[in-house]
């Protein structure tokens, strides 16, 4: 892709809007192999990745189910033959709720707050890490066998609550391209491949009840595997 010099013009809006484009059909033609994200370090795969992780973001952002979104994620972008989103617990771990964090779900110093680590997999690939604090009186009694007897994703034990989510802080850490890259030249192609950290995304949320009650917050982190699929041809 040719680079603009100074502000971007219409040649380069419509690479962007094209990568972007690609961006969002990759990984539709079969599930993806193990280590697919090999991504050369061009300006074109760096704007497919700025339009990925953007995306990707909105969409976690604006729905109230993170399970269900990364089912959808996992579909369109072949990451498994079966794109199920499974809950893997993660033993032997344990976080008490801090005092903010009992303030922002409403409850006493002596209410009991449970915790639940989770490993959001769809087929072989770990898509995120969940931190859940969720209070168990404010949940149905089957809700509570559920969370504390298998593995269910939290999403899916929960959904008979319609309940809604409020992010209370989102976090990218992956950035493709610096900060201000529309208004300026995009980084010229090197030798070698994209780094791809191990976590991309970071969000903290909290989920309320339909009488507006709030019943759990969540910190979900979001791994290099969202993005283990072929980069565009």
């Amino acid at each position: 892709m040719a680079r603009a010099a100074g502000r971007p013009g219409t040649g380069f809006a419509v690479g962007v809007m094209v990568a972007i484009g690609v961006a969002i059909g990759v990984g539709a033609a079969g599930p993806a192999r193990a280590g697919d994200r090999d991504w050369p370090d061009t300006a074109q795969s760096r704007l497919a990745l700025q339009a990925l992780v953007e995306g990707l973001d909105a969409r976690l952002l604006s729905h109230p189910s993170a399970t269900l979104t990364l089912e959808g994620w996992c579909r369109e972008h072949g990451l498994a033959a079966v794109p199920r989103v499974v809950a893997r617990r993660v033993p032997g771990v344990f976080r008490s709720a801090s005092a903010a964090q009992r303030q922002e779900l409403a409850v006493g110093p002596d209410e009991p707050v449970a915790y639940r680590r989770v490993e959001l997999a769809c087929g072989s690939r770990v898509l995120s890490v969940a931190d859940n604090w969720y209070v168990p009186a404010r949940l149905t009694p089957a809700m509570n066998a559920l969370l504390e007897r298998t593995d269910t994703a939290f999403g899916h034990a929960v959904a008979d609550l319609h309940f809604t989510r409020r992010t209370l802080d989102s976090t990218r850490l992956f950035a493709p391209l610096p900060d201000g890259w529309e208004m300026h030249r995009l980084p010229p192609a090197e030798q070698g491949r994209i780094v791809i950290p191990a976590t991309i995304l970071r969000h903290r949320a909290l989920l309320y009840r339909q009488d507006g009650m709030p019943f759990s917050q969540v910190v979900e982190t979001y791994t290099a595997a969202m993005l283990d699929f072929p980069p565009p041809r």
